[in-house]
């Protein structure tokens, strides 16, 4: 009877811990969110590392996003991508062409700004996971666990900045080993943009072949 009694108060004191854990982990979430949704913009830097240790595969690269609503502008690997709201250009200089996609056509690199400081909120379990200080930075990581068993992705490590309440990394690990990792930096709030920014001007690139 007391090995009952013991094994059921292990049990309790065990989930209550995981959902205490838990509803700290989506409140953390919750004010990242309130933050980001009060700028009117957001520009920062980031880097990305793709690596695969048994493949035998590392890449490296970084570039500049700039974010306002569902509108973007993203600098990477040489080439310019604009989202306007309606459709998406990819501008790639070196081979003088210009891409012109809907958004679902999933016509990019991989990556979608707008959607990145926000993804977390549907299709996650979540985690409370360790803390960490970075360059002086509390960094605190929450642990998302896809709802969906099929998918791709075991689980994300998404850090966060505990002062700012600002998203620092995201680490994502692969069904396959994978583990992608992006880190923003010289995040900058509410910056004045000219009002074509988001505007993009074909008259640009009069010698470029257009594909659409």
């Amino acid at each position: 009877m007391r090995k009952i009694y013991f094994l059921g108060l292990c049990l309790f004191l065990t989930f209550s811990g995981i959902a205490q854990t838990s509803e700290a982990a989506i409140k953390l979430l919750d004010e990242v969110s309130e933050t980001i949704a009060a700028y009117e913009n957001l520009s920062f830097d980031f880097s990305y590392t793709l690596e695969n240790r048994q493949e035998n595969i590392k890449q490296e690269t970084s570039g500049t996003v700039t974010v306002e609503g569902d509108r973007y502008k993203l600098m990477y690997l040489g080439a310019e991508q604009l989202f306007d709201g309606e459709k998406t250009y990819t501008v790639v200089p070196e081979n003088e062409e210009i891409t012109i996609s809907n958004p679902e056509d999933g016509e990019d690199f991989g990556i979608n700004p707008s959607e990145l400081l926000n993804f977390y909120k549907e299709g996650y379990d979540y985690q409370w996971d360790i803390k960490q200080n970075i360059f002086g930075r509390p960094i605190q990581f929450v642990k998302l666990i896809p709802s969906d068993e099929n998918k791709e992705v075991s689980y994300l490590l998404l850090g966060i900045d505990v002062l700012k309440k600002t998203i620092y990394r995201l680490i994502e690990i692969g069904s396959n080993g994978t583990r992608t990792t992006l880190t923003l930096s010289n995040q900058l709030t509410n910056v004045s943009l000219a009002q074509d920014f988001f505007k993009f001007d074909v008259s640009r690139y009069p010698d470029y072949y257009i594909n659409n």
